[in-house]
């Protein structure tokens, strides 16, 4: 679906690919439409997982929270890249219910992320107006791994494009009495490097 589109692609194509019978593709999917929301909602279900746990594991501080779960989305994003891409061309092939589906999944995934943000504000530590835009635009920062991908593997690692995107976020969000405090998270560059 990603080399030839939705509609170019046949279940026996599919098939195919995966080196199974078309027979075996059909007992799991009643189309090529269910593969593409299962593919969807696989990424859907990585952040799910992937984001709480990295919040969880990154103490009480809202900020390194914050930081720790913008890491788990371009993780799920780098580690999804080709579904990532996929979902962007393909999702409006989807029906009503399998969009439906899809919206209400990616607001519940993204909850994790508002909720830390909204408690950095809470906190006095981040200084944001509105954490649904930020958070929102912090996972199309996310996302732009795997839409741009192409352009930012010739200059880029992928530690050197979630540091440099976590400092830009975070040099606009962080209040100006806690910037010190961060200044590892608000500096693009890698520990112990000279810039």
């Amino acid at each position: 679906m990603e080399r030839d589109g939705f509609h170019a692609v046949s279940m026996q194509a599919l098939a195919d690919e995966a080196g199974v019978s078309v027979g075996l593709a059909y007992r799991y999917f009643g189309g090529k439409e269910d593969v593409l929301l299962a593919v969807i909602v696989d990424v859907l279900d990585a952040f799910a997982a992937r984001v709480p746990a990295a919040i969880d594991a990154a103490g009480d501080d809202p900020v390194e929270q914050l930081a720790a779960a913008f890491r788990a989305y371009c993780e799920v994003i780098d580690a999804h890249r080709h579904a990532a891409v996929l979902t962007y061309r393909e999702s409006k092939t989807l029906g009503p219910a399998g969009r439906e589906r899809i919206k209400q999944l990616e607001v519940a995934t993204s909850e994790p992320l508002r909720r830390v943000i909204a408690d950095g504000c809470a906190a006095g530590r981040l200084a944001v107006a509105d954490p649904e835009l930020f958070a929102y635009d912090l996972l199309l920062l996310a996302h732009g791994w795997a839409l741009k991908h192409w352009y930012f593997e010739r200059t880029l690692g992928f530690d050197d494009y979630v540091r440099g995107q976590t400092a830009l976020a975070l040099s606009a969000a962080v209040a100006p009495r806690y910037r010190r405090r961060y200044q590892r998270l608000l500096s693009p560059a890698r520990e112990g490097a000279g810039t």
